[in-house]
C-alpha cells in the first residue's frame, strides 16, 4: 500500500475526527454538525483514495475494493445527513420518512463495519506479505 505523506496523514486524521464529530452533534441536534460531517467525510475519503495498492495479491486488491465501497457510503451518509435537513429534495412527507428521515445511520453504520473489517484485514496480510519477502 502507499503510505501518506505526514501532511496527507493529518488531513486524514483531521477528516476522521470530524465525521466523528459531526456524527455525535447530529444526536444534539447542532445545526453545522452535517457541514462538519460532509467535510471530515470529503477530506477522510480523499486521502484513502490516495492509498493505492499496486502489488498482484487478490486478497488484497478484494479488500482495497470493499474500503472504496465503504467510502462510497461515507459519503452517502453526508448526503442523506445533509437531506436530513427538513425536505430539500421536494419529497412528499411519506417518501422522505420512508427513504431519506435518519437513513444516513444505516449507510454509516454499513460503512464503519466494512472500513473496520478492511483496515485490519489489509494490516494483515500486508505482515504477512512481508514475511514472504
Amino acid at each position: 500500500m502507499r503510505q501518506l505523506t505526514k501532511t496527507q496523514t493529518a488531513i486524514f486524521l483531521c477528516g476522521a475526527v470530524l465525521m466523528v464529530l459531526g456524527a455525535g452533534l447530529t444526536l444534539l441536534s447542532v445545526a453545522i454538525a452535517p457541514y462538519c460531517f460532509c467535510i471530515g467525510a470529503i477530506a477522510f475519503v480523499a486521502m484513502q483514495m490516495l492509498q493505492r495498492y499496486d502489488g498482484n495479491d487478490v486478497t488484497l486488491r478484494r479488500l482495497r475494493r470493499l474500503m472504496l465501497l465503504s467510502d462510497l457510503l461515507f459519503l452517502a451518509s453526508a448526503m442523506l445527513m445533509l437531506a436530513n435537513q427538513g425536505n430539500p429534495l421536494g419529497l412528499d412527507r411519506t417518501t422522505y420518512l420512508n427513504y431519506v428521515h435518519n437513513n444516513w445511520v444505516v449507510t454509516l453504520l454499513l460503512a464503519a463495519i466494512l472500513q473496520l473489517y478492511t483496515s485490519h484485514r489489509i494490516a494483515n496480510e500486508l505482515e504477512k506479505e512481508e514475511k514472504k519477502l
